[in-house]
């Protein structure tokens, strides 16, 4: 075979004429040989200035078969021409958005360095302020130019341990974006044929997902370490999540040279035998096999068992480690893929954008400032942890965790001792050995930032919705990560059973005592010692009002935040004793309040008595269309253009019938019409009767006369209604008639009244005063109208009655509420409200037989050492996910909860600071998590950002970020110390 090769034109660089003479040669020598089975390949012709000036060249073979032997002609990525910045840059543009439509799973990637990248993207951008050293601008008479980039170097990428003749190792704690950045293997070829270099590293696009069809580039696959059984050697190997058991099994064999017939693979994880892994045709990422995982090869003997030289607990005896690939010097282990997707933030935004390819300083750029702390572990509990892929969710929860002070104690000792290894609800104390070693880490001095990927492992393998490099909620990670430590750390081997006993009258103290004895038999830890604490809870039947209490544990409080804007309300009042004009009060209540909001400002307002009570109601048509008596009803039920009133009535009353006074006017008269036709207009008021009352129509009158007394222009001396007005119940005791006084009688005005009785007719209440009346036992509301002539508007003002206004009315009059900060006091007693449940949620009346809409109201009983406190920021619906950005103020310290605890037993004060939060900036889902924790022996507050650590003011503390804060108990002794 003769093999004529051409390479780059770097060596040497040939002239245009020559070159033409070269393709003018071969094209020839291909014309004239040309037969079947040659290859050609085809180049794109809508490049902008043509294959020979832009270099597009790419390998091509013809081969010719004859007599003689093969002649092949090799012409390999040709650099013909030199390009300017622009072409290079309009080149790589075109690639990047032919990748982008066309990704698919199996295409290959290359790493590329982030430094060499930026080199390059200052050269095509002409940005010398970017570029380095080794792409330096040049200053001559005045003019700047830039360098064409060096080699492309990837050595600040590599293991330095890596040898020659190995599989290239990069470090674990690489970041995409900071320390490289992601091309298509077309753009590596063209980087490659214009400025060689390397090493290549090349990545392959695999599906990962619930729904496999996230493409992610697999920057690290997975290591295995192989254990074999018979000779107690371990290997390591390299596979992709998306090679199947049947590959693992070929490969195991082929490294230790066993015959396939006779060997089992096992899931070892943890040095324990798992699962068999038979199942040849599933792939590593199925079976749930984690980065640096162990796994065990078994070789079966004649005889059918399996020789072993394993102990029972795991361990080996003189184990020679013959690793296949070198291992990494980093701690840290590498779990997964580093990009999102393959057209993540390295190709979509730096390779698609190139009209806009300027390269700002990103978040993962910055660095700490002069003032800020060294990440490298010049004081212990400084050490910041990298974000490794959306893993700032991870970094901020751990921060919290470790720097509580009661952790760190616990977890710095002889902790493996109390690991509950078979607890079938623990993860066979894998979680806590994790959270042990990487707390001892970030406690270690003298320590470096790094990736926490051995932890992510372990967790991604018992919780898989934490796996992969999506974000997720802090508050959840927190959540598991505290069971699940308490699971592995339960001092309570055999659970006994427990059947609770309801509360039936014992004292609270009992019962509470009782619960958190057959707790603690079941859930004894550092967690339960540390952070969890009770509350009583107490739901009450709304139909036969069975009361039950029980006294349930808590982890965590988790707080509403209603929003700090406060509605303005505008409803008028009226007297159902005539006491007092009617008024329009306004009134500013919570914008996500309930109806017991409103009456409460009401009741604040209007000058209530201590005997009386708010009824509200709406009117429509000028007809009360409901009243709302739910005091747990949500006022954003209720719109603006709504139209409200509220009554004023006795509090002690049962069985409770509303007479409503509808007014009505002669409406305009019509050439057919024969008789007058009245119209109801203006509000109705009420005044409420016992339905067990025995009423007369006399009765009737005198009540219809208390409540427009306030209303009558000119009222005569010996007109005295007082005997209903001062007591309006006095109708309504038992079945005795109510008889008005002989004296008054005649005296009163007999008002046109037409009241609706039980059959719905109307009766003329003017006539036969000892008439008994029969209220309609089917309605609440008994409606009597009064019929207003021309001559009985003149005796009263009944312009109060008319214009109802608007719940609110916006106008250039309006004045904004004065919007009030939002206490954490005020979240937490929000939290302790009676609250009726939710119908997914209702409770089984032992009573009733049934399952109720209770209303359940929460107290907190005892408190634990470490208060976590998470502010419920996220609200989830079928069509929405919103987050609120409510500012909280929230004490730094002298947090005092003493009066919010219902077991007043407990003498002790109950007062906390604050010593670390957790926090969320930006919007749902793309936002960012940093952590403040305060150094309690230093005194100081630091902000853990990833990796980046820096002090931070108490003032930045507080801020509408704050997603979980973390309160500590003071001690008198601690007190003491602060004073």
């Amino acid at each position: 075979m003769a093999k004529v090769l051409m390479v780059g034109g770097s060596s040497p660089e040939l002239s245009p004429e020559e070159e033409r003479l070269v393709m003018r040669d071969i094209a020839m020598a291909g014309e004239a040989q040309t037969k079947e089975g040659d290859t050609f390949c085809l180049i794109t012709q809508r490049l902008p200035l043509g294959l020979f000036s832009l270099g597009l060249m790419k390998t091509a073979r013809i081969q010719v078969q004859g007599s003689e032997g093969m002649t092949e002609i090799l012409t390999k990525d040709v650099s013909l021409t030199e390009l300017s910045p622009e072409e290079e840059k309009r080149v790589i543009s075109g690639f990047a958005w032919e990748v982008e439509a066309q990704a698919k799973e199996g295409d290959t990637y290359h790493l590329i360095s982030w430094r060499w990248w930026r080199i390059w993207s200052a050269f095509v951008n002409h940005n010398p302020a970017t570029s380095t050293n080794e792409g330096s601008s040049l200053e001559s008479g005045g003019s700047r130019t830039l360098k064409r980039p060096p080699s492309i170097d990837n050595s600040d990428l590599i293991c330095e341990s890596a040898s020659d003749n190995s599989t290239i190792e990069i470090y674990d704690t690489l970041v995409e974006g900071t320390d490289y950045i992601l091309v298509p293997e077309e753009i590596w070829n063209q980087f490659y044929a214009w400025y060689g270099g390397g090493p290549a590293l090349a990545r392959k696009v695999i599906t990962r997902g619930s729904s496999q069809t996230e493409l992610t580039v697999e920057v690290y696959p997975l290591r295995l370490q192989l254990h074999l059984k018979s000779g107690a050697d371990q290997h390591a190997i390299r596979m992709s999540r998306k090679e199947t058991i049947g590959e693992l099994h070929r490969k195991a064999c082929q490294i230790l040279d066993l015959n396939s017939d006779k060997v089992h693979v096992w899931d070892y994880y943890g040095c324990r035998k798992h699962i068999l892994l038979n199942d040849l045709d599933k792939t590593l990422d199925d079976a749930n096999i984690q980065m640096d995982q162990d796994i065990l090869v078994e070789v079966i003997d004649h005889s059918g068992g399996c020789t072993s030289v394993v102990q029972e607990n795991g361990s080996t005896k003189n184990v020679s480690i013959a690793v296949v690939e070198p291992a990494r010097m980093n701690n840290s282990i590498g779990e997964g893929s580093s990009a999102d997707k393959v057209v993540s933030k390295s190709c979509n935004s730096e390779l698609s954008q190139f009209q806009n390819l300027s390269f700002a300083p990103r978040d993962s750029d910055r660095t700490p400032t002069s003032l800020g702390v060294s990440t490298r572990g010049s004081c212990v509990g400084l050490i910041g942890l990298l974000n490794f892929g959306n893993t700032c969710f991870m970094n901020s929860a751990i921060q919290c965790l470790v720097h509580t002070p009661e952790f760190a104690r616990y977890f710095r000792g002889d902790f493996y001792q109390e690991i509950n290894w078979h607890n079938p609800l623990g993860m066979e104390g894998e979680l806590a050995i994790a959270f042990g070693e990487l707390l001892r880490l970030l406690w270690a001095p003298g320590r470096a930032s790094f990736a926490p990927r051995t932890f992510k492992a372990k967790l991604a393998r018992f919780a898989p919705q934490f796996g992969g490099h999506n974000q997720h909620d802090s508050q959840e990670l927190l959540a598991f990560l505290l069971d699940g430590l308490h699971e592995d750390l339960n001092r309570v081997k055999q659970k006994p059973y427990i059947n609770p006993r309801d509360a039936d009258g014992r004292p609270d103290e009992q019962v509470a005592d009782e619960y958190w004895a057959n707790h603690i038999a079941r859930n004894d830890s550092i967690i339960v010692d540390v952070c969890q604490g009770q509350y009583k809870s107490t739901l009450i039947c709304p139909v036969c009002d069975k009361i039950s209490v029980t006294f349930d544990p808590f982890m965590y409080l988790s707080l509403p935040l209603q929003s700090a804007t406060p509605r303005t309300m505008m409803v008028t009042v009226f007297s159902c004793d005539g006491s007092v004009m009617p008024a329009t009060c306004t009134v500013t209540v919570p914008k996500e309040g309930r109806c017991r909001d409103l009456i409460h400002a009401l009741s604040r307002v209007c000058s209530l008595k201590e005997n009386e009570k708010i009824l509200l109601a709406e009117v429509q048509g000028h007809l009360i269309r409901q009243f709302l008596e739910d005091p747990l009803m949500s006022l954003s039920v209720i719109k603006d253009d709504d139209r409200l009133t509220a009554y004023k009535i006795p509090k002690l009353m049962t069985n409770t019938r509303y007479l409503q006074l509808v007014h009505r006017r002669e409406g305009p008269e019509t050439s057919k019409a024969r008789s007058t036709t009245w119209k109801p207009y203006g509000t109705p008021l009420i005044f409420p009767v016992s339905s067990d009352a025995t009423i007369t129509r006399g009765d009737i009158q005198l009540i219809a006369h208390t409540m427009l007394s306030p209303l009558l222009k000119h009222q005569k001396s010996n007109t005295n209604t007082s005997s209903v007005a001062s007591n309006p119940s006095s109708v309504n005791n038992g079945n005795r008639p109510y008889s008005p006084p002989k004296e008054n009688s005649d005296s009163i005005l007999k008002l046109p009244l037409k009241l609706v009785d039980g059959n719905n007719t109307l009766i003329d209440i003017s006539v036969g005063e000892e008439k008994i009346i029969r209220l309609s036992s089917s309605s609440v509301s008994v409606l009597l109208y009064i019929d207003w002539s021309p001559e009985l508007l003149k005796k009263y003002e009944t312009h109060y009655l008319e214009n109802l206004p608007e719940v609110f009315k916006s106008g250039h009059g309006t004045k904004k509420a004065r919007i009030e900060p939002l206490s954490l006091y005020s979240c937490l007693e929000a939290f302790l409200r009676e609250e009726p449940l939710v119908p997914e949620d209702m409770w089984y009346c032992p009573q009733c037989k049934e399952r109720r809409q209770a209303s359940k109201k929460l107290d907190l009983w005892r408190l634990p050492e470490v208060l976590v406190i998470h502010l419920k920021r996220f609200s989830y619906s079928r069509t929405v996910k919103n987050k609120l950005e409510t500012f909280v103020n929230f004490p730094l310290r002298d947090f005092d909860l003493t009066k919010y605890v219902a077991n007043k037993n407990n003498s002790h004060p109950q007062v906390y600071e604050l010593y670390a939060s957790a926090n969320h900036y930006g919007s749902m889902g793309s936002g960012h998590y940093t952590a403040h924790v305060k150094l309690i022996n230093e005194n100081k507050w630091y902000n853990f950002d990833d990796s980046h650590v820096s002090t931070v003011s108490e003032d930045d503390v507080k801020s509408n970020a704050a997603y979980v804060l973390f309160y500590r108990r003071v001690k008198p002794d601690d007190a003491l110390l602060s004073n």
